[in-house]
């Protein structure tokens, strides 16, 4: 959550001059979906703590999370600053892990009960 939030600081202060509307909006988008993963992780945490989620279970939720945050943050910051076209190619599989993660939490959320 530090690193989303210091993200979305850099970006508001110091590049709203130097990224146009494209890249800037590229840019938040990195950060909304960071900070909503990040949150999620904690979630998942909370939810193994109360046991309504086996650890193993929330072990490979958080893995996909954060390898997720990984790879689809970390290429669209990559991409906002550098604007180097081919790093939006790696978005997608970060997005996966993203998808397959909740996926995932809601199968096992159901399988706990």
């Amino acid at each position: 959550m530090a690193a989303a939030v210091a993200m979305g600081a850099f970006g508001a202060h110091s590049l709203k001059e130097k990224l146009d509307a494209y890249y800037m909006g590229v840019y938040e988008k990195a950060v909304f979906y960071h900070i909503i993963h990040a949150l999620s992780i904690i979630l998942v945490a909370m939810l193994v703590q109360a046991a309504l989620l086996l650890p193993g279970a929330g072990h490979k939720i958080c893995l996909l999370f954060f390898f997720g945050i990984t790879l689809f943050s970390m290429s669209l910051y990559a991409l906002a600053l550098t604007k180097i076209k081919w790093l939006g190619m790696i978005t997608p599989i970060g997005g996966t892990m993203l998808i397959v993660g909740w996926i995932l939490l809601g199968i096992f959320s159901l399988r706990t009960r």
